[in-house]
């Protein structure tokens, strides 16, 4: 059995922080619904795998294991399938604007009216208060607003990552306080609502750098890939690549300065500690550049290995799916659709006594919405009724 079994989740969100949050819940063995347009929503075709208006490679990642159930959400209909759902169900997990969800009838107060136990898990971009609380956004917004685009890039070029850091770690982070719900109920029998904004999850992330800038109002400037608190760090061109290389502490610097043959660093007080390392990269980070322009990335990587120095290759996706490391880690699942398997993360966590991860694809749209709404009471003549009027 799994740890969530028995657990019913209502999934009413799009793209990524919501539902990859339910994606989370579901890996542990939660049952996921997820609600969404008859017609489908937008984030189910984003990247299509298969010619246009074909599941995406996104929904791939936030929607395998759970059931799908399509409702036009304001319809005259709608309100009593979501209130017998809400019943049914032990978490609600919606990430929509807070007025969107008190006219859908999704509000934390809403849903205690119909069951007082739930756990309702919602995600904004800027919170529920404040000047622009009632405002959307997406993940760049996150990057931007915490300063980590800013300090990414070079002055008068901010950043962004195209990896989305913010929503998944917004997920992962409304699928703790998830859990922490589930557990306080299982203690005290009180639900509860869990919040979690885009915009708090990228200060967090960010929170060293801002840490620092409150105390010591640092007013740092971006320096691209070269680390302002370390050195040498950076990203280094080789003779056929580039290799990314952290070095902090006072260890791993005297095994650069043995390995380069620069024993001077070690008495030099300009480098006498992470931070003045930091304060004079360029000269550490160019020595190390010029050092190893002529080797190949393996050769690079051989010597920083032998050297006990933390570094990885710059690898294009391709590379990154076929690097023996990432094979041995055992992450991605092979997902049947369409006539080809798809390898899809999986739970990016392993668990040594609990049952985990993909058990099955993402749904067709609409695959489950007339065994759940037949759980509800509904019989064949009422669904056949609600498909005529566009409801589901």
């Amino acid at each position: 059995m799994t740890v969530l079994s028995g657990i019913r989740v209502l999934d009413f969100g799009r793209y990524i922080a919501g539902p990859y949050c339910a994606t989370l819940l579901g890996y542990l063995g939660a049952e996921v619904i997820r609600i969404e347009r008859p017609d489908g929503g937008e984030d189910r075709y984003v990247a299509p795998l298969a010619g246009d208006n074909t599941e995406g490679a996104l929904f791939f990642q936030t929607a395998c294991n759970k059931k799908s159930m399509t409702l036009k959400l304001g319809a005259p209909e709608a309100s009593e399938i979501v209130r017998k759902l809400v019943a049914s169900a032990d978490v609600v997990v919606a990430n929509l604007p807070p007025g969107t969800l008190t006219r859908l009838g999704l509000d934390y107060e809403a849903l205690k009216a119909v069951k007082p136990d739930i756990i309702l898990t919602t995600v904004t971009a800027f919170g529920t208060s404040g000047p622009i609380a009632a405002r959307g956004g997406f993940d760049g917004v996150g990057q931007a607003m915490s300063g980590a685009m800013y300090l990414s890039g070079t002055p008068g070029a901010p950043v962004k990552a195209l990896a989305p850091y913010v929503d998944y770690s917004t997920a992962s982070l409304s699928a703790f306080g998830t859990m922490a719900a589930i557990m306080e109920r299982a203690r005290s029998g009180k639900g509860q609502h869990v919040e979690a904004s885009l915009l708090r999850t990228g200060c967090a992330v960010f929170g060293y750098h801002l840490v620092e800038q409150a105390a010591l109002g640092s007013d740092r400037a971006g320096t691209g890939n070269r680390v302002q608190t370390n050195g040498p760090s950076d990203v280094f061109a080789t003779a056929d690549g580039h290799v990314l290389v952290h070095t902090v502490g006072d260890g791993l610097f005297r095994r650069w300065a043995d390995l380069i043959g620069e024993a001077r660093w070690l008495s030099d007080p300009r480098f006498a500690g992470d931070q003045l390392r930091g304060d004079h990269r360029d000269e550490l980070c160019d020595r190390v550049q010029e050092w190893c322009a002529e080797l190949t990335t393996d050769e690079f990587l051989q010597k920083l290995g032998e050297a006990g120095i933390p570094c990885g290759p710059v690898l294009t996706p391709r590379q990154a799916l076929d690097h023996p490391q990432v094979r041995a880690v055992d992450l991605f699942r092979e997902v049947p659709f369409n006539g080809m398997n798809v390898s899809v993360p999986d739970l990016p966590v392993e668990l040594s006594e609990t049952e985990s991860g993909i058990a099955g694809p993402p749904p067709a749209l609409g695959a489950h919405t007339d065994d759940v709404l037949g759980e509800l009471g509904y019989g064949a003549a009422d669904i056949s009724t609600l498909r005529d009027q566009g409801t589901v």
